[in-house]
């Protein structure tokens, strides 16, 4: 267990505590912690870098409690009405469509090596800024972006939207080229 793995560990057990503020409607606390997540994952990756701590481990630990963060952040939105579903369905189907594709190749004994790609980066930029400027509007400002800034707000979802149709038909491509050869 290296320090990288403990930090990454730290930000996951943040989670609930996120999910928690937000169904609570604690918005300052929710944003802080969205924050510190934030933080402790460039930390963990400088450390994992700088001092030659990575691990196989630790990057499945990593994209694990990225995921959990951000799927859960824009489910708990969506219950509390600050999102539309619509939104945290789509997030989360594209994670599981990525997820059932690895399992398929696996039980096919065709394993396929899913690698991040640019599209994919691009969307979780995306989807980490709306989630920072939706519960920033509501902690800093007491509105939401909807209200307090609508055209920013709809700019916003427009791109988590496109990038994350966009990332799954990426990997969708990729899955079907790899399974059809």
């Amino acid at each position: 267990m290296t320090i990288p793995n403990l930090i990454t560990i730290l930000r996951l057990l943040l989670v609930p505590v996120i999910v928690a503020s937000i169904g609570a409607q604690a918005w300052l606390a929710a944003f802080v912690m969205f924050v510190v997540a934030g933080l402790s994952d460039g930390v963990d990756g400088y450390i994992a870098r700088r001092f030659d701590m990575r691990s196989e481990l630790g990057a499945y630990l990593d994209a694990f409690a990225d995921k959990a963060l951000l799927v859960s952040i824009y489910v708990a939105l969506s219950v509390v009405g600050v999102l539309p579903g619509w939104l945290a369905i789509l997030v989360v189907s594209r994670d599981v469509l990525i997820l059932m594709a690895i399992a398929i190749s696996w039980l096919m004994t065709r394993p396929v090596a899913i690698r991040p790609l640019l599209v994919s980066k691009l969307n979780t930029a995306a989807q980490i800024g709306f989630a920072a400027l939706t519960l920033g509007s509501l902690g800093l400002a007491g509105a939401g972006p909807a209200v307090a800034a609508p055209w920013l707000f709809n700019a916003g979802m427009a791109s988590v939207v496109g990038l994350t149709l966009l990332s799954a038909g990426a990997y969708l491509t990729l899955w079907l080229r790899h399974m059809a050869e």
